[in-house]
């Protein structure tokens, strides 16, 4: 099974995203949903995927769930939760009870837009993470370099449990790159319980300049850090749209994938997204 491992739904006539006010962004201003996702999918020969979280708002979870619940192709749900609420395990049990809550697979929270950078390490936080990790849940980093050490202490911290780092921690292509970022990719990697996504790179570099070859230093070093068993494909969509079509994406990382090896693109597009995540889908 093919797995775009990373998407997103939304409409911004209806709930407010504050990252989305930027005047650059307004070509994806707008609503979308499941019968928009569908037809890309197909004609990209993708089978399933993973709706992910887009605002701080336990209502979208509910939303995600019941997509899920409605739409075949959608596998998992990584939502949002109230990391630092004391009643957070009851708020699970609920999601988890309801319409669509056996897809409920992930949590993830925007890390990278909190004024700490060590907001992971919270005492109320870490509280929360072992109530995801008590049911079986997977964490999201949403993280870019500055948060990268508050990632790698909480991967350290929570040894059985299972992390995803969403987007290579949005390296930054469109400035040439970072031995800092790659410094600390390496060191969350070693952490053998953290799987990479090799999503919204095209985004981090000039949107109107780049191609696969621009990209793939940036997915050799994840490759070389996280190994073939690690790695996962996700589109992005419909943030990938400002750089790219969603065939452009994901012709550009199946290029970079291919490039390391068969094995590596074939685990990456679907096998290490069931493991990250326990998706139980045939």
């Amino acid at each position: 099974m093919i797995v775009d491992a990373h998407q997103h739904f939304w409409d911004p006539a209806r709930a407010d995203y504050p990252w989305m006010d930027a005047a650059e962004l307004a070509p994806i201003r707008r609503p979308f949903g499941p019968a928009d996702l569908a037809p890309l999918l197909k004609a990209n020969g993708i089978d399933a995927s993973i709706v992910v979280q887009c605002r701080s708002a336990l209502e979208e979870t509910e939303e995600f769930l019941r997509i899920a619940h409605a739409t075949p192709f959608v596998v998992g749900v990584v939502g949002w939760v109230d990391l630092t609420d004391a009643a957070l395990g009851d708020t699970l049990d609920r999601l988890r009870a309801g319409p669509g809550g056996d897809k409920l697979v992930g949590i993830r929270h925007q890390v990278h837009d909190e004024a700490d950078p060590d907001w992971l390490l919270r005492e109320d936080v870490q509280r929360g993470l072992t109530a995801l990790f008590a049911r079986d849940l997977t964490y999201d980093f949403l993280v870019r370099t500055r948060e990268l050490p508050a990632a790698i202490a909480t991967a350290q911290a929570f040894p059985n449990a299972r992390f995803v780092l969403d987007h290579a921690a949005k390296p930054p292509i469109a400035s040439g790159g970072s031995a800092e970022w790659a410094d600390r990719i390496k060191a969350l990697a070693a952490c053998g319980n953290v799987w990479c996504k090799i999503s919204g790179l095209a985004t981090e570099a000039k949107w109107n300049d780049w191609d696969a070859e621009r990209l793939f230093p940036f997915v050799q070093h994840a490759a070389n850090c996280f190994g073939e068993d690690r790695l996962i494909f996700g589109s992005d969509w419909p943030v990938c749209l400002l750089a790219g079509s969603y065939g452009e994406i994901k012709g550009a990382l199946e290029a970079c994938l291919a490039k390391l090896g068969s094995s590596v693109r074939e685990k990456a597009f679907g096998v290490n997204a069931k493991a990250a995540y326990r998706l139980t889908v045939a």
